[in-house]
């Protein structure tokens, strides 16, 4: 399955929506605090529309599909976190009418330290 999901998001960056192409325009080359993002990226069983590995931050552009697919999405959200990944989400709307907002809201949330950055049973102990 790893070949065909790397498959797909390669054909996913080159067919990505408008809007993804607009948000990527200012996630590229490390505009936002020096952070690189990966677009239309496989992670899991998943693709992702944008990550920072480094930060643990999953951006997901979502159309009008998401209203029909919204159980999808909170299992898909659900397994994120558990590998230690927060997601957020914008509509396709606020990125295209409000660009400034949607930039500092994820500007704000790399300025943030990660609530729980290694998922469930990766906590290292402080027993010896």
């Amino acid at each position: 399955m790893g070949s065909n999901l790397t498959e797909l998001a390669k054909n996913l960056r080159k067919k990505s929506t408008d809007t993804e192409n607009y948000l990527w325009l200012f996630l590229k080359n490390r505009q936002i605090e020096g952070i690189k993002f990966r677009r239309q990226e496989p992670l899991g069983r998943f693709i992702l529309d944008f990550v920072s590995y480094d930060r643990k931050i999953v951006i997901e552009v979502d159309g009008g599909q998401h209203n029909l697919d919204k159980d999808k999405d909170r299992a898909r959200d659900r397994w994120l976190k558990s590998q230690g990944y927060e997601v957020i989400r914008f509509w396709d709307h606020d990125v295209l009418e409000n660009k400034d907002v949607v930039l500092e809201v994820i500007r704000e949330k790399l300025l943030t330290p990660h609530p729980d950055p290694l998922p469930q049973g990766e906590r290292k102990s402080s027993k010896k």
